[in-house]
């Protein structure tokens, strides 16, 4: 009940009236902490300054999109003053007060943010009549951000953003109200390893002096972080390596630092002198900076389920050894996961500190065939107080990753007003306004990541699961139920429909580049999905020759998407293009089984599939993949621990036998690793594997009997490694 009442109340506060007085919706995002808008609109005369002797020239370009503004003191005067307000919530960067009557405009700020972000906002309270004419909302609205620095983290492993998309990126940002970009590409050697401790090519310095300047015109903080972990030394040469390299940056125009510590092994993870090192950066270099903001730091047991539980271990270490000014991020329970109030609490602990929130969503990296596109939610709204900041971890796709950053934006800044079903669809309004409709239905079951090793699921395809569960559980008795089958009908129209209005209608021309492969497979879901329909009508229906033909179209586009699968985004690590894949894909393959099985149409009654063969609990999520011939282990972007006896591999299909194999399994130490296979799961006989000298990756002939093929633990120690390729070539 508190809920709605909530709701009703943001809903009273997004009305407002038009010149003919009639009710029309207004939108103020992110939400603003209190806001009272008044009626009716009205029309000013021109606009002047008066108040503060500098105003932020990028707030004033924003008021000047808006308003007519004269060099005289002639018109509407905008107020502009020093925010004296002494709660400490009002004194963070970007707060404002604003008030707009026929009269004039007061503006109060804290600083040059506070007045850009208060632009922003009238932007929005700004409309235009039929006729052209400039209409004003009267309003009083106080705001602040709940949390102070909020944004994102360009820290996925894959092809990094390019210079266009990241310009793009902080323009978005600043309309938004976020007030941070991590720049940390897993991929820019420049970023880690090898090339760390090395300057950037002149080309490459170039754009991050131009990327400097634009976070500075969106009021965003561009970090620069390094990931030295890898291959640090920890000595003064080192040190002094990471103080150049920042020195280096610093001329480039960055001001804000970030030293990353994840997803390594060995020496690098040393807590002790990883504190050393930053404490020496943060007295050397961060301090003697006046211009220079807090440094941020990573750590290598970054989520509650890596991190050592016992006292006095690693994350207590770097509580009581790092300098308190220094942030420390943390992903939550689980490097995938939701973020929680009693997680946050649990590290805080132990850090003595808040944390600085590094969410990995809608980050795609570890599901590289599918999109996460839909509502951001998993997120504590009674969290404002545990955290020093928010960050999200995007895909690879910077456009279509705007979704969710769009909700990730109105969490941060109002935690109590936060819907995200409602965040959600007012973002698939501002990003493709011209076909929104459209874009939401495709954005609605393009949102699962499917199986994977996180173990991480999203909502998709809400509103029809019930409907798709009921119509299958009445089709197995023989019954076709109209009401779903019409429900159902009228969804895949919609989605067969989609694709083409989102061509035809949006201008996003970047946008739908990303998701293009998404969208022929979505159109093909959309007709699979009709076909579906139709051919369960056959069936229930005793049409035994109308069911024959159905079926074969049906099996005309699942081969069709098949061969989507296999012709686009073919990437290393999950490739494929899947749609639909929690809901709907499942239903259509469901009848297509269940028909084709009573009327002898399958080839094959069996599904004949290769698994897991592991005693991981790591790893047990993982799923397997095929491409032509090969099956292999999708792979782990994170060091995987191996307890002793502990094992991973693979169970092939009955119809197949393994020819060979191929691995790139680093590790520290490779020598407790033992490869073996099997025929059948009890007898394992040792693979023996040779390494290739040039890449450090390694292969192996297999005998012909081979069912099972696996590696194990054969030492009395945890070991580390990293799995990057498990692949069987099989006959």
């Amino acid at each position: 009940m508190k809920k709605l009442v909530n709701l009703l109340r943001l809903a009273m506060l997004c009305v407002a009236f038009n010149a003919s007085g009639q009710q029309e919706p207004l939108q103020v995002f992110p939400t603003p902490q209190k806001m009272i808008i008044s009626s009716p609109v009205f029309t000013p005369s021109d606009f002047y300054f008066t108040g503060i002797k500098s105003f932020d020239k990028d707030a004033v370009a924003l008021l000047k999109e808006v308003f007519p503004i004269s060099n005289t003191k002639k018109g509407t005067p905008i107020r502009i003053s020093k925010l004296k307000d002494k709660a400490l919530e009002l004194q963070r960067s970007g707060a404002y007060r604003l008030l707009i009557k026929p009269k004039g405009i007061t503006i109060e700020i804290v600083d040059d943010r506070s007045l850009f972000y208060a632009a922003q906002t009238v932007k929005q309270l700004v409309k235009h009549s039929d006729k052209g004419q400039l209409l004003v909302y009267p309003c009083t609205i106080t705001d602040y951000p709940d949390v102070v620095y909020r944004g994102t983290v360009e820290g996925f492993y894959g092809n990094p953003w390019s210079f266009e998309d990241r310009i793009e990126q902080l323009r978005f940002y600043g309309k938004l109200k976020l007030n941070v970009y991590i720049y940390g590409p897993k991929d820019d050697p420049y970023h880690s390893s090898p090339s760390w401790r090395e300057s950037y090519p002149t080309e490459d310095a170039k754009h991050i002096e131009a990327l400097v300047a634009e976070a500075s015109r969106n009021k965003v903080d561009f970090v620069w972080a390094i990931h030295p972990g890898k291959d640090i030394l920890w000595n003064k040469s080192d040190s002094n390596a990471v103080l150049n390299k920042f020195e280096k940056m610093y001329d480039l125009g960055v001001r804000s630092f970030a030293v990353f510590f994840d997803d390594i092994s060995g020496e690098g993870t040393r807590p002790d002198k990883q504190a050393g090192l930053l404490n020496y950066i943060n007295t050397e270099f961060i301090q003697k900076k006046e211009d220079v903001k807090p440094l941020i730091m990573c750590p290598t047991e970054y989520n509650k389920s890596w991190a050592d539980p016992k006292p006095n271990t690693y994350l207590d270490i770097l509580g009581d050894m790092l300098d308190p000014s220094i942030l420390v991020m943390w992903t939550g329970d689980r490097v995938v996961g939701d973020i929680t109030l009693d997680g946050l609490n649990w590290v805080n602990k132990r850090i003595k500190r808040n944390s600085f929130v590094w969410w990995n969503f809608p980050v795609s990296d570890y599901v590289r065939d599918h999109l996460l596109m839909g509502p951001s939610y998993g997120l504590d709204v009674d969290s404002k107080e545990a955290m020093s900041g928010f960050v999200s971890n995007p895909m690879d796709k910077p456009e279509a990753s705007k979704v969710g950053v769009y909700g990730v934006a109105m969490y941060a800044w109002n935690m109590k007003a936060y819907d995200s079903n409602r965040s959600w669809e007012n973002a698939c309004n501002f990003i493709m306004p011209e076909a929104a409709d459209a874009f939401k239905t495709f954005c609605a079951h393009n949102s699962d990541p499917g199986r994977n090793g996180h173990k991480y699921r999203r909502d998709e395809s809400v509103e029809i699961m019930p409907v798709a569960e009921l119509f299958k559980n009445e089709l197995q008795k023989g019954i076709y139920s109209v009401n779903e089958a019409n429900k159902l009908n009228a969804l895949f129209t919609q989605i067969s429909k989609a694709p083409s209005i989102i061509r035809n209608q949006s201008s996003k021309f970047n946008l739908i580049k990303e998701i293009d492969p998404w969208l022929i497979q979505f159109e093909l879901l959309g007709k699979a999905g009709l076909s579906s329909i139709k051919l369960a009508n056959a069936w229930t229906d005793n049409n035994e020759d109308s069911a024959r033909k159905t079926f074969g179209e049906l099996t005309a586009l699942l081969d069709s998407m098949q061969v989507i699968d296999h012709k686009y985004n073919q990437n290393e690590w999950q490739p494929g293009i899947k749609t639909g894949s929690l809901v709907l894909t499942p239903f259509i393959k469901y009848v297509y089984k269940l028909v084709g099985d009573t009327l002898h149409l399958n080839q094959n009654n069996n599904l004949l599939l290769s698994l897991l063969n592991t005693n991981m609990e790591q790893l047990k999520q993982l799923p397997v993949l095929e491409k032509n011939n090969e099956v292999f282990i999708s792979p782990v972007l994170e060091t995987i621990k191996m307890k002793p006896g502990d094992y991973v591999g693979i169970l092939v299909a009955q119809d197949k036998r393994i020819a060979s194999a191929s691995f790139n399994l680093p590790s520290p130490n490779p020598d407790w690793r033992c490869f073996e296979w099997s025929e059948d799961g009890e007898i394992w006989i040792t693979l023996q594997v040779k390494k290739n000298n040039t890449d450090g990756k390694e292969s192996a002939n297999v005998d012909a009997k081979a069912r099972y093929l696996r590696m194990r633990n054969n030492s009395s120690e945890v070991q580390s490694f990293y799995l990057k390729n498990f692949i069987l070539v099989t006959k």
